[in-house]
């Protein structure tokens, strides 16, 4: 692994960086394994996820761990290199992360999600709320908008689903010597992917890749960073804070219960 994606902290610098906030919050970046097409390397997903918390970690006080670098990539299994690890497993590692932080006095987590298949992260989440820890997940998809919007990123969401515009671009801009020649010609579409979970990634594409890598750039990724990093302060904030903010809740609606 490139050592630039292991922080290079000491318990000084920890203990040092904590007192000078009200609750210390760690920042834990969770990516995959899995094949990214023949441009981008398996590591792809641990990469950018590297790439937003260091990008976090620049502009925040933030304790800022080494990535899990296996998740669940299940869909991705037909390709060769991909390794996954079960969602209880997942489910479990972060949650041990996060007991373990807490025991060293770092009450709040920060999960940074590299990959969408690690849906599992989201119930961790949840089920820490619901025990009155203070964990979030990162980015949400309202943050990824904001970042695709401000970079003048093309493809939706919905069509930049692997190896596309704007995980190209963020490793033109982080990692450029990882992204190999072929991506100006590898764009594939295939918006309707209603069976992903029950038939994989290679009923959809025969190349891995379903998005449009041809528009990307470092610029781009450059911006998608910077972006994030400044939707990451509400985050900061409410993690920080003495309370917790109150959900916000509507007007029930009538005739249902």
């Amino acid at each position: 692994m490139d050592v630039s994606l292991v922080p290079a902290d000491t318990s000084a610098d920890v203990r040092e960086r904590g007192s000078a906030v009200p609750r210390q919050v760690a920042v834990l970046p969770v990516g995959s394994y899995e094949q990214h097409g023949a441009h981008l390397p398996l590591a792809t997903d641990t990469l950018v996820a590297c790439a937003v918390a260091r990008e976090i970690a620049a502009g925040h006080p933030v304790h800022l761990l080494p990535p899990v670098t296996v998740g669940c990539s299940h869909e991705h299994a037909d390709w060769p290199g991909t390794v996954s690890i079960s969602s209880m497993t997942l489910h479990a590692v972060v949650r041990d992360i996060a007991d373990s932080l807490r025991r060293s006095g770092v009450e709040a987590l920060v999960v940074v999600n590299g990959h969408g298949g690690n849906y599992v992260l989201g119930n961790v989440v949840q089920e820490a709320a619901a025990r009155g820890e203070r964990m979030a997940l990162f980015p949400a998809a309202e943050d990824w908008e904001a970042a695709r919007q401000r970079a003048g990123v093309l493809t939706s969401l919905l069509t930049d689903m692997h190896a596309g515009e704007i995980e190209t671009s963020i490793l033109l801009h982080a990692h450029p010597e990882s992204v190999r020649p072929g991506y100006e010609t590898a764009d594939f579409v295939a918006d309707d992917r209603r069976h992903l979970l029950s038939l994989g990634m290679s009923a959809y594409t025969d190349s891995g890749v379903i998005g449009r890598p041809s528009l990307a750039s470092a610029e781009k990724g450059k911006e998608l960073l910077a972006s994030l990093a400044d939707s990451f302060g509400a985050y900061f904030s409410f993690l920080t804070a003495e309370d917790l903010p109150a959900p916000v809740t509507g007007a029930p609606e009538r005739g249902r219960s």
